[in-house]
């Protein structure tokens, strides 16, 4: 297992050793900023309990979740279809300091609302069909720094980093294809975590 807690960050170097590319950029907000949007986005956003349907059972999490877009996207993972809501002007100004910081464009973003460290998810990958294929993920957190990682779907490589307060993570090419991620739980972090991964729906 790979620990990048501790290097330092270039936001050009993939992090990943083969079939794929995660860029880290750090923190690309002030403390400042980075309060504002966490405490604007914990009260602001249309938070649902997350649902799956799993061996035909509905299961619903304690994690919260919400989906916006340009358009009134229809996003189906884990056995459930979700409707993207309208951007907000704070989702605007987080789409658009992703784009710029990374040069890729998005039309949509799915919201994760972890309350305390028991609260994580599992490994899995981002590739349903609704997603274009091999197209960029860009993961904004806020709140808890957390421990983030993945793990090659083949030879089971792990990879591991903080999440921090206000840090952006570019997931790109064939990651999700090779790459399986999830959010560990922890007793270490007490505040939520936000996490925004903006992303971009294909329509039929």
């Amino acid at each position: 297992m790979t620990d990048l807690f501790n290097n330092e960050r270039d936001a050009t170097t993939n992090l990943l050793p083969k079939e794929g590319t995660v860029n880290y950029y750090g923190k690309v907000f002030s403390k400042a900023e980075a309060d504002f949007y966490y405490h604007h986005l914990l009260e602001h956003v249309f938070w649902e309990n997350d649902q799956a349907v799993i061996f035909g059972k509905l299961i619903i999490t304690k994690r919260k979740v919400a989906w916006y877009g340009e358009k009134p996207f229809e996003y189906t993972y884990s056995n459930i279809t979700k409707t993207a809501l309208p951007w907000t002007k704070a989702l605007l100004a987080l789409k658009q300091k992703a784009e710029e910081l990374s040069g890729e464009t998005f039309n949509s973003c799915l919201l994760n609302l972890y309350h305390n460290g028991n609260e994580g998810m599992a490994w899995h990958s981002d590739a349903e069909k609704d997603l274009k294929k091999n197209g960029a993920i860009a993961s904004l957190s806020f709140g808890a720094e957390r421990k983030f990682a993945f793990k090659h779907k083949e030879d089971k490589t792990i990879i591991s980093l903080n999440l921090e307060h206000g840090s952006l993570l570019m997931m790109k090419g064939t990651t999700q294809t090779h790459w399986l991620h999830r959010l560990p739980p922890t007793k270490k972090a007490f505040i939520p975590r936000i996490n925004l991964t903006f992303r971009t729906i294909v329509e039929a």
